[in-house]
């Protein structure tokens, strides 16, 4: 019998294929790299939503458990006064938890950091703090009033007629069914504020390209310093320019992020040319996250704060 061919070492893992409904998208980044992504599925954004939800609703409760505490411990709350502190409290939750989590977690809140979902700037931008609180003071006319419209119309609208409930479900309506419209599942906050919701990718680090390359003669130093200005996001997107050797406008993009990265870094090493360059701070960057995350630390994307 003849002995098998040897079995070719694996290449570059292929992207993962868009399943039936999903759409993906192609962001450019300021620094001219085209990154896609997988716009969020409607029922994926719903879910998440209702998760936050639930959170939300168990933060009043931990705050009406805290009412009826003191009652209990002998200090005397006033019906009156008990319910001001819990309409008080739902004001504050409902108002600030969703842009508390998204700028604090880059567009993610616990709901979407579970279904692995994240705001995005849709022109391939930051994420702005303006943005986020853009997107997310309207969810108030979205949902929460045409919500207080439909089960309780008299206290938006004194004396209100019959037939506002009907206007407040068709309200509800309108606005709940946008993303089903339009390509980029965008609600009226998106569209407001220029974002998008999209999918995580779902490897964190993908296979390592030094794998398949050849080592540089002498490992280039970086500190940890100069890798702590990046995390794992702008190590997705370095990636992606590494994977696009031989494709039109590979040349330009290396030059461009490599040139980008000499300069947030302040690098006053070696000269080094610029694919080489990006290759041996991929191979660093890459070190430098996995050791981390052994450590249980995780930095998303350069905006996070150190841990």
């Amino acid at each position: 019998m003849t002995a098998a061919p040897p079995r070719p070492p694996p290449g570059p893992r292929a992207p993962r294929r868009a399943a039936a409904g999903e759409r993906v998208k192609e962001v450019v980044t300021p620094e001219g790299v085209p990154i896609r992504f997988t716009v969020a599925l409607a029922g994926d954004r719903a879910a998440a939503f209702l998760l936050d939800q639930a959170l939300m609703v168990l933060a009043l409760a931990a705050v009406g458990l805290g009412v009826l505490g003191l009652a209990l411990s002998g200090v005397h709350v006033a019906g009156d006064l008990a319910l001001a502190i819990l309409v008080l409290a739902w004001f504050l939750v409902r108002t600030f938890y969703f842009a508390f989590f998204e700028l604090a977690w880059q567009g993610q809140t616990p709901g979407k950091r579970r279904l692995r979902l994240r705001a995005v700037d849709a022109r391939g931008g930051p994420l702005s703090a303006e943005a986020i609180i853009a997107r997310n003071l309207t969810r108030e006319l979205e949902i929460y009033l045409p919500v207080i419209a439909l089960f309780s119309p008299e206290a938006i609208f004194p004396g209100a007629p019959g037939w506002a409930r009907l206007g407040a479900l068709l309200w509800m309506l309108l606005f709940g069914l946008l993303p089903l419209f339009n390509r980029d599942r965008l609600r009226v906050g998106d569209l407001v504020a220029g974002t998008i919701v999209i999918r995580t990718p779902e490897a964190v680090l993908l296979e390592d390209l030094s794998a398949a390359r050849p080592a540089a003669a002498a490992p280039v130093p970086f500190t940890d310093a100069e890798l702590d200005v990046y995390g794992v996001y702008e190590l997705q997107v370095l990636e992606q320019v590494l994977r696009g050797r031989g494709t039109t406008g590979h040349a330009e993009a290396v030059q461009t992020v490599a040139g980008t990265i000499r300069r947030k870094i302040a690098w006053d090493g070696p000269p080094i040319a610029d694919e080489p360059f990006l290759e041996a701070f991929y191979a660093a960057l890459r070190g430098r996250l996995e050791r981390r995350l052994l450590l249980g630390k995780r930095r998303e994307s350069k905006h996070d704060r150190a841990a």
